[in-house]
């Protein structure tokens, strides 16, 4: 398991963040992923400490999945993803104008988020065994 450190903090906060376009408009064909991509990546620019583990699409979705450090909040950076690709989008892809005419976003409000990390009960486990492992008594398997 590889922890990440910052400052008096270590972790390990990966999330599966999924959201969707507006009215689950079919719009991310090839070029639009393509350069999505490539957006998400100049995000970090700004907050060079946020990891892409994986980034992938459908047509009106888009999955991804990443490590946010825990000093900032999730929906922070959905919106700060959200804001910085739907913003540029209509201007870089014309047909976008005739699909969204009369409203900037091209996301739809909200997003779903799940944490991704230890097993569920091995945290169990740990927590119910800290009183005896801290004094030499049990034995815990990871």
């Amino acid at each position: 398991m590889k922890l990440k450190k910052q400052a008096h903090t270590v972790y390990k906060t990966q999330y599966h963040i999924v959201f969707v376009t507006k009215y689950r408009r079919k719009i991310l064909v090839k070029g639009v992923e393509d350069w999505l991509k490539l957006r998400f990546q100049e995000i970090r620019k700004y907050k060079p400490d946020l990891e892409y583990k994986e980034i992938d699409m459908d047509k009106d979705h888009v999955h991804l999945f990443m490590v946010i450090p825990p000093k900032y909040s999730v929906s922070e950076i959905v919106n700060q993803i959200k804001v910085n690709t739907g913003r540029n989008m209509k201007k870089r892809f014309e047909f976008l104008e005739k699909v969204y005419w009369g409203t900037d976003s091209v996301w739809s409000i909200g997003f779903f988020v799940s944490t991704v990390g230890i097993n569920e009960d091995v945290v169990r486990k740990y927590v119910q065994m800290q009183g005896e492992e801290d004094s030499g008594q049990a034995e815990l398997e990871l």
